[in-house]
């Protein structure tokens, strides 16, 4: 029997999928290299102030195809707002560039096409409509109004493959609503990848997922950023440790810190940002478990 919401809708068990699918991954992002050779985030100088509060505060990242950059920070350290900025959903000063187009500036849906796509905290997508829908309302971003009203009556092959990719296939016509936390995020992740997205942006990819599918999700990030360019916001510091190629430590809107896992552990502002100044010579291994923060409704 099936658990349910709080609104009385049932629950997909995360066990109900096949998991995800490594070799069917090859078949959503193969494609010659040369087609993501300048393909890297350059930020410079980013500034997003609301109503006087500046939220980031100066900026600089670079981010290129196969490092798996992970942010981290406090909560209203500038994550998420970062994130934003990038996507057109704050406004910014300074220079976000993708592939050598400039962001800054351009409507949200213009730096989709430039190739950008993004996860929230709380997974967007259409409860209503089936697993397999909202795949192909993905695929079919770059389509007409015309022709996406009607009916496919073949589901197209990237769209088949993303639903083995994500290990949704089992539920493929459950109405995306009863799935899981977890499984949103795959059809989330999988709606990106589906859109041909080439800078990935994820807030919170694992949040309410078991070890064994952050385990799943991890690799499968590890092979996406192969060849796309993948930003991930994470708090958890035991996901991050196993996974991230760089990390990058944000303080109050600016870069405290960055480099390897190991860099970052070691760099004694960071032990002072999460433990205060009583807490040097407590080891790496403390400072690296107290970047778990406090909850908090400030800016992230």
């Amino acid at each position: 029997m099936s658990e349910q919401t709080g609104t009385g809708e049932p629950v997909v068990p995360p066990d109900a999928t096949g998991g995800l699918d490594p070799e069917a991954l090859e078949a959503v992002i193969a494609a010659p290299g040369a087609r993501f050779r300048h393909d890297y985030l350059e930020i410079r100088d980013l500034r997003v102030v609301f109503d006087g509060f500046v939220a980031v505060d100066g900026v600089d990242l670079t981010v290129t195809q196969g490092d798996l950059r992970f942010l981290i920070g406090p909560n209203g350290a500038g994550k998420t707002t970062i994130v934003d900025a990038i996507t057109g959903l704050a406004p910014a000063a300074g220079s976000v560039q993708f592939g050598g187009v400039e962001l800054v500036g351009k409507p949200s849906h213009k730096i989709v096409r430039a190739g950008v796509g993004r996860t929230f905290q709380t997974a967007s997508v259409f409860d209503e409509l089936t697993v397999l829908q909202n795949l192909d309302i993905a695929a079919g971003a770059g389509r007409g109004p015309w022709t996406m009203l009607r009916r496919r009556h073949v589901v197209p092959p990237e769209v088949e493959a993303a639903l083995e990719t994500v290990g949704l296939t089992q539920v493929r016509d459950l109405p995306a609503g009863v799935l899981a936390h977890g499984q949103k995020q795959w059809l989330e992740i999988g709606m990106l990848l589906v859109q041909d997205a080439r800078l990935l942006l994820l807030d919170e990819p694992v949040a309410g997922m078991s070890q064994a599918e952050r385990e799943e999700t991890g690799l499968l990030l590890q092979r996406i950023g192969e060849q796309r360019t993948v930003v991930v916001v994470e708090h958890d510091m035991e996901f991050l440790r196993a996974f991230a190629s760089s990390v990058t430590v944000l303080h109050q809107g600016r870069v405290l810190s960055e480099g390897t896992v190991a860099q970052v552990q070691a760099d004694p502002r960071v032990v002072e940002v999460y433990l205060g100044s009583g807490a040097h010579g407590r080891g790496r291994g403390m400072a690296a478990s107290a970047a778990e923060p406090a909850a908090s409704t400030e800016v992230e």
